[in-house]
C-alpha cells in the first residue's frame, strides 16, 4: 500500500519519500481507522489526505475554516494533476450548481468546503448517492473550546457527518494542539489514542529571536532594507499599528501591502493576491492574515508586538520557511504589549472561564519572552513535546554579542522612579533623568530631585528605550489602569542594594536571510513569467527550495531533472523544458561553473524533506553511500533496511548517482529482454505522456523503476 502511495508522491509532487509521520498517517487512514495528525506548519499535512484521495474510491471532502485558503490549495492540486474544487460562499449561484453537478458526475477527487456547508440541504442532496470515502478536518484544534481559534461551527461536524448516507473515514489535522486540545478533538470525532500521530513540533529550518527594549521602527527599517528581495510578513496587534507601519514602509519605497479587519473584503483579497503572486514583498497585517496563505517562500516573520498566546505565535511564525529553507522568526518585545493583549481579552465576548484561560495563555507567552533557555525548546515543552535537544540557532543558543554592564545607569533609573514615588510613567521619568525643562516637570518640582539630569548626556528617546529594556527584563513593572506607571520589582531593590548587576547586550543587527545566486535569479524570473501565463502563484510552479536544488544539481536532461525534489511528472511536462533551457544557457555563459560551487540555503534541514540524507559517514553524500552499499552486493531492499529508508528512496539515489556520471550497473534489476521490451514501448508510445502510459502498456511486473532506468540510460547515450 505504501509503495503505491510513494509512487503517487513521486509522480505528482516530485519527492521520493514521505516526510516524518506522513507514511504512518496515510497507512492508518487506508486501514480504515479514524486518525489524528499533529504536524508543524509546513510539515506536509495536506499530503496526508491528498494521496489517500487518489487511492480511495469516491470523493474526499476537506473541511477548512477559511475560504481564502481553498482557492490556493485547489489551484496547487490542479497544477500537479489532481482534480479538485471548492464550494463556498464566494461562488455565484450558477458556479455553485455547475460544481455540484460535476461532483455528482465524479469529476473531482477532492472537494473543499467550510464546516457550515454540511448544513446546506442542497449540498447534502448532492452528496446523496455518492461514495464519500474520507472526510479530512483541517485546523482541527478549532473543535476545542480550549484551543486558540475555537469555531462553534466545528462542534457540529460530528453530528453532520452522521447524516451522510455513507460512513466515511475521518482524518483530523492540526499544527498547534496541546494535550488538552488533542483530547477534545479525539473525543469529538471518536478517534482512539493509538491513532494519534504527532511528529513533533520542531521546525528545524526556523531560527527564533526575541529582541527587547529597542527602537522597533528603526530595527524594522534596517531589517527590510537588508532583505528587500525576499518575502516577509510583519504582524502587529492592532489596525492602527498596521496602518502606521504600512505608511512608514511605503515612505521608504518598500514594496509593501497591508491586511486587517477594517479593510473591505475586496481590498483584503487584492492585497493577499499581490503578496501570494510576489507583486509585493512585505505584508503588514493583524492576525486576521495568514491562515489562508499557502505561500511557501516567506523568508521571515516579524512580530512587531506580542501575540496573545503561544499557539497563535507558533502558527503565525511558522508561515516562514514552509519550503524547508532557512528562515527567521523575530519577536520585538515591549512589556506594554502585554497590557494591549489584556485589554483585547477583557473587551472580548468570551465567557469568564475562557477569559481566564486566555490570561493564562498570555502569561505563558510573556514567559517565553523572558526565558533564558532555548526558545524552540520552550515552545516544544508548551505543546508537551519533550526530549528534544536545544535548536542551536535561536537567540539564546547562538547569542555571542558582548554584554555591557549598565548597573550604574539602572540604579539611576530605579532611584528616580523611587523618588517620584512610583506614580509616573516612562515618559515623565525619562524627562526627569535627562533634565528636561518641560512645563509639567517644573510644575511638579521634579527639577529639585537629586536624580534630575543624571542622564543629561543621553537623549530622551535613548532613556525611554533603556526603561523599556528594564521593564522587559523584569526590573521594573507597569501598574494596571489606562495610564500605567513604573514600579520597582524585587530585582530592582537588589540592584539598588548592590546585590545584583544589570547587563545589556549590544543590539542585534539584522542579517541577510538569503544570499542571491545568479542562476537562482534567472530561474525566479522564468518562474514569474510562467506563473503569469498560467495564472497561478509562482510557488505553485516550483518552490524556492526546488529552484535552489536546480542551482545545486544543474540538470540538463529530463531524467536528471525528474530526480530533483519537487519536480513531479505533471509539472515537468508543463514547465520542465523551459527550465532546462535556462540552465543550459547559464552553463553556456559560465563554462567553468561547477555544481559544488553552490550550497543551498537549507544546509541543515534536508532531512526535513527526506529522512535519507545522512550516511554512515557525514562526509559521504547520502546517494553515494547507498550506491556503495549496492555495489557491495546488497539488494535495494537490503540497502533500504540497513539505512532505515524506503526502497523508492534507494532507487532514487541510484538513478541520481548514474545521472551524475557514477558507474552504476542495473543488470540485477533489469534483464536484456525486459529492457528491449521497454525500449519498444517507449518508441511506440513516446515520452510525452509521462511514465503512466508506458507502465499501462507494459506487463504488470515491469516496475516504474525499470522504466526510469531505461529512460535514464537512453538519455545518457543521447548526450554522449
Amino acid at each position: 500500500m505504501l509503495d503505491q502511495a510513494q509512487s503517487l508522491l513521486r509522480q505528482h509532487y516530485g519527492y521520493d519519500s514521505f516526510r516524518p509521520g506522513q507514511g504512518d498517517i496515510i497507512q492508518n487512514v487506508m486501514n480504515g481507522k479514524r486518525t489524528m495528525g499533529i504536524m508543524p506548519t509546513g510539515g506536509g499535512k495536506s499530503v496526508c489526505y491528498q494521496i489517500p484521495s487518489l487511492m480511495l474510491p469516491g470523493i474526499t471532502i476537506v473541511i477548512s475554516p477559511l475560504i481564502s485558503l481553498m482557492k490556493d490549495q485547489v489551484d496547487e492540486l490542479n497544477e500537479v494533476g489532481i482534480s479538485s474544487t471548492y464550494i463556498n460562499s464566494s461562488l455565484s449561484g450558477q458556479d455553485l450548481n455547475d460544481r455540484l453537478t460535476l461532483m455528482q458526475l465524479g469529476e473531482y477527487q477532492l472537494v473543499y468546503i467550510a464546516p457550515e456547508r454540511l448544513e446546506a440541504p442542497s449540498f447534502l442532496h448532492a452528496l446523496s448517492g455518492l461514495e464519500v470515502s474520507l472526510i479530512a478536518v483541517d485546523e482541527a484544534h478549532c473543535l476545542s473550546q480550549w484551543g486558540h481559534d475555537f469555531r462553534p461551527s466545528y462542534m457540529r461536524i460530528p453530528e453532520l457527518i452522521n447524516r451522510l448516507q455513507s460512513t466515511p473515514g475521518i482524518l483530523a489535522l492540526t499544527a498547534t494542539s496541546t494535550p488538552e486540545v488533542t483530547a477534545d478533538v479525539c473525543d469529538a470525532l471518536n478517534i482512539l489514542p493509538e491513532s494519534v500521530f504527532q511528529t513533533g513540533f520542531a521546525r528545524e529550518n526556523l531560527s527564533f529571536h526575541v529582541l527587547k527594549g529597542l527602537d522597533r521602527d528603526a530595527y524594522v527599517k534596517r531589517y527590510i532594507k537588508k532583505n528587500q528581495d525576499v518575502s516577509g510578513i510583519i504582524y502587529a496587534a492592532t489596525r492602527k499599528e498596521v496602518e502606521k507601519l504600512y505608511e512608514l514602509l511605503q515612505s521608504l519605497d518598500i514594496s509593501v501591502g497591508k491586511y486587517h479587519g477594517g479593510m473591505t473584503s475586496h481590498e483584503r483579497e487584492s492585497m493577499q493576491e499581490d503578496f501570494v503572486y510576489d507583486h509585493i514583498k512585505v505584508m503588514v497585517a493583524t492576525n486576521a492574515f495568514g491562515m489562508g496563505i499557502n505561500k511557501s517562500n516567506v523568508r521571515y516573520v516579524i512580530h512587531y508586538q506580542l501575540p496573545r498566546n503561544i499557539e497563535s505565535y507558533y502558527q503565525e511564525a511558522g508561515r516562514a520557511g514552509r519550503d524547508g529553507d532557512e528562515s527567521e522568526c523575530i519577536l520585538l518585545f515591549s512589556a506594554q504589549d502585554i497590557r494591549i493583549q489584556q485589554f483585547l481579552i477583557e473587551q472580548s465576548n468570551l465567557s469568564e472561564g475562557r477569559k481566564e484561560n486566555e490570561y493564562r495563555k498570555l502569561q505563558a507567552m510573556a514567559n517565553y519572552c523572558h526565558t533564558e533557555s532555548c526558545l524552540q525548546l520552550y515552545i516544544l515543552d508548551y505543546f508537551g513535546d519533550k526530549g528534544s535537544a536545544p535548536c542551536g540557532k535561536c537567540h539564546h543558543c547562538v547569542d555571542d554579542r558582548e554584554s555591557e554592564d549598565v548597573t550604574r545607569e539602572a540604579q539611576m533609573v530605579f532611584s528616580c522612579v523611587k523618588r517620584m514615588r512610583e506614580r509616573f510613567g516612562k515618559t515623565m521619568v525619562a524627562q526627569v533623568l535627562v533634565g528636561s525643562g518641560n512645563k509639567k516637570v517644573m510644575e511638579l518640582g521634579f527639577q529639585k530631585l537629586s536624580t534630575y539630569g543624571l542622564l543629561k548626556d543621553r537623549t530622551q528617546k535613548d532613556v525611554s528605550q533603556f526603561i523599556d529594556y528594564l521593564v522587559a527584563s523584569q526590573f521594573l513593572a507597569l501598574s494596571d489602569g489606562s495610564f500605567p506607571v513604573l514600579q520597582l520589582t524585587e530585582k530592582a531593590i537588589h540592584v539598588l542594594k548592590g546585590e545584583l548587576t544589570v547587563e545589556r547586550k549590544q543590539e542585534k543587527q539584522p542579517i541577510q536571510v538569503v544570499k542571491s545566486h545568479p542562476l537562482f535569479e534567472k530561474l525566479r524570473e522564468l518562474r514569474s513569467r510562467l506563473a503569469k501565463e498560467s495564472k497561478v502563484a509562482p510557488y505553485m510552479i516550483f518552490s524556492d527550495k526546488t529552484l535552489n536544488e536546480l542551482c545545486a544539481k544543474l540538470p540538463t536532461t529530463s531524467s536528471a531533472m525528474l530526480l530533483v525534489k519537487g519536480v513531479g511528472e505533471q509539472k515537468f511536462e508543463r514547465y520542465g523544458e523551459e527550465f532546462l533551457k535556462t540552465i543550459k544557457e547559464f552553463l553556456g555563459e559560465n563554462p567553468n561553473y561547477k555544481p559544488e560551487n553552490y550550497q543551498t540555503p537549507s544546509t541543515v534541514n534536508q532531512k526535513f524533506f527526506d529522512t535519507s540524507t545522512t550516511s554512515g559517514n557525514d562526509k559521504t553524500p547520502s546517494h553515494i553511500f547507498s550506491l556503495e552499499l549496492y555495489k557491495a552486493g546488497k539488494s535495494i531492499k537490503e540497502v533500504a533496511a540497513l539505512r532505515n529508508i524506503g526502497t523508492q528512496t534507494v532507487e532514487g539515489h541510484l538513478l541520481r548517482a548514474a545521472a551524475e556520471g557514477q558507474e552504476v550497473s542495473f543488470t540485477r534489476e533489469l534483464d536484456e529482454e525486459t529492457k528491449a521490451l521497454i525500449i519498444k514501448v517507449i518508441n511506440d508510445v513516446g515520452l510525452e505522456g509521462g511514465l503512466k502510459p508506458l507502465k499501462e502498456a507494459l506487463p504488470e511486473e515491469v516496475s516504474y523503476f525499470a522504466i526510469r532506468v531505461v529512460i535514464q540510460e537512453q538519455s545518457t547515450e543521447e548526450v554522449s
